[in-house]
């Protein structure tokens, strides 16, 4: 399966998982099934191909009840709603896929609803009357259901490892803003950052996945997130526009970022491809020395426009020049008058002055 196709497979079934999270009608409607101890085959959405394999049951075009739902997956047969799962379309249906589609399922009911799945490319749901399960299928994709104690276990595990990470994150920031101020950074130092930074999005990342299926439930583990993870992603496009090589064939922040996030988890580890990606050379130069351009600092001095700041880094060209620029000196920088010129000179003069004791006392 091609990069593209999976990609679009993995968005379809988190926009599917979002559809049934807990709180949401068609759940409910589910859990009533599962409940009452009988099985169902749904599939949310209708077309030409989805007609062409069903025959028999009643066509009904109903609005969407989890009660409705319920009684009618009591009748054999699959039910078809429309693909916002606001309505009934038919009930009873018996469905027919292509038996040459290749399915490693067994039971009758899994296979035909893997088969119609990535036949008709709509979601189709099984619920198993022996097992007690809820499977997804979703082009090659099968999903099955927790419970959502399960599912907030694994969360709130993965919220711990996030505090711990983003605590380390925030202390290797710290040391870099000083290193920046004393113009001393080196490769590895920018690396370790970038290195946190994607480490922190990935968990985060893997917590809003949970957040997507607890659906109702997981609201304050929602709000916990949001706070642990505000600015991180604009920490981790200032790090790339700061120290990124050269000027001419500068390569955008977002293909940087995107050469990181294609990084496997062991490849992460490892000092050397993280500066690799960042293009800023391999094992040899780790060491060696590389100066920042001033949007990381620029970017904490209050109530400063993006815009500004731009023009500001493209004056000066260097953070160490930007620090010794008098306010004056500032002005000269096109929509930068004296009330800013001054509001930068201090801004940055404390930001130096608590980087340099935050680092040593």
């Amino acid at each position: 399966m091609a990069v593209n196709d999976r990609t679009e497979e993995v968005l379809r079934l988190r926009a599917t998982l979002a559809n049934i999270a807990p709180g949401t009608s068609l759940r409910d409607g589910l859990e009533r099934i599962l409940r009452g101890r009988t099985g169902a085959l749904l599939v949310l959405g209708s077309d030409k191909v989805v007609d062409s394999i069903s025959t028999g049951g009643f066509f009904l075009d109903i609005p969407f009840t989890a009660t409705g739902l319920r009684e009618l997956a009591k009748m054999d047969g699959a039910i078809v709603l429309d693909k916002d799962a606001s309505r009934i379309l038919h009930a009873a249906v018996h469905l027919m896929p292509d038996p040459a589609i290749f399915s490693d399922e067994t039971g009758t009911r899994h296979r035909t609803a893997d088969r119609v799945a990535r036949q008709s490319g709509f979601p189709v749901i099984s619920v198993s009357q022996s097992m007690q399960i809820i499977a997804v299928y979703v082009g090659g994709t099968r999903y099955v259901l927790e419970d959502s104690g399960q599912i907030l276990s694994r969360a709130n595990q993965a919220l711990a490892t996030l505090e711990r990470y983003k605590l380390r994150l925030d202390e290797v920031s710290s040391t870099l803003s000083a290193l920046e101020i004393e113009d001393l950074v080196t490769t590895r130092d920018v690396a370790v950052v970038a290195q946190r930074l994607e480490m922190v999005t990935r968990i985060a990342s893997e917590i809003e996945d949970y957040v997507l299926e607890l659906g109702s439930d997981g609201r304050l583990l929602s709000l916990q997130l949001d706070e642990l993870v505000t600015g991180v992603d604009n920490e981790r496009e200032l790090v790339v526009r700061d120290y990124q090589p050269g000027v001419t064939g500068r390569r955008a922040p977002q293909e940087v970022l995107g050469d990181l996030e294609r990084l496997s988890p062991t490849d992460l580890l490892d000092i050397a491809a993280v500066a690799t990606s960042l293009g800023l050379g391999a094992t040899e130069h780790l060491d060696g020395a590389v100066t920042p351009r001033g949007y990381r600092l620029l970017a904490k001095v209050p109530r400063l426009p993006g815009t500004v700041v731009d023009r500001l880094v493209e004056h000066f060209g260097s953070l160490q020049k930007l620090l010794s620029a008098s306010i004056d000196d500032l002005q000269a920088v096109d929509g930068v008058g004296e009330l800013r010129a001054r509001s930068v000179r201090e801004g940055l003069s404390r930001l130096a002055e608590s980087s340099i004791l935050e680092r040593y006392v």
